[in-house]
């Protein structure tokens, strides 16, 4: 059983970052690629970014592209989401998410409740 708690959301303005973390519990998270995923008001859960176990392979959506950056730190059982340039459209709840990998939420056993992420024009 995998367990995980988001943190780091918050109001930052047009241009600002922020920096999520994604804490987790349970010997096997290790082994597992983590997701993350995003929900603006009115629109459906989107892909964001996912990190392989190894850490060395990640995966991007088009438009974070070049501004976000997933990273895992193993000894801690956490991964980051570092969030630059950030625009008002990324305005959403963020969710992190355990499993298999990939864009795909089915592919993904445990999710956290997630983190708002608010980027104010």
């Amino acid at each position: 059983q995998v367990q995980v708690v988001e943190s780091g959301g918050g109001l930052v303005r047009d241009g600002g970052s922020l920096r999520l973390s994604c804490a987790a519990s349970g010997r096997t998270f290790s082994s597992y690629a983590v997701g993350w995923f995003r929900q603006a008001p009115g629109k459906e859960r989107e892909f964001v970014a996912v990190i392989r176990w190894s850490g060395r392979i990640t995966v991007y959506t088009d438009s974070v592209e070049g501004r976000f950056t997933i990273s895992r730190d193993h000894g801690k059982n956490t991964v980051y989401l570092q969030m630059n340039s950030l625009k008002p459209e990324d305005t959403a709840v963020y969710y992190c998410a355990a499993g298999t990998g990939g864009r795909t939420q089915g592919n993904y056993d445990y999710w956290g409740q997630g983190t708002q992420v608010t980027v104010s024009s």
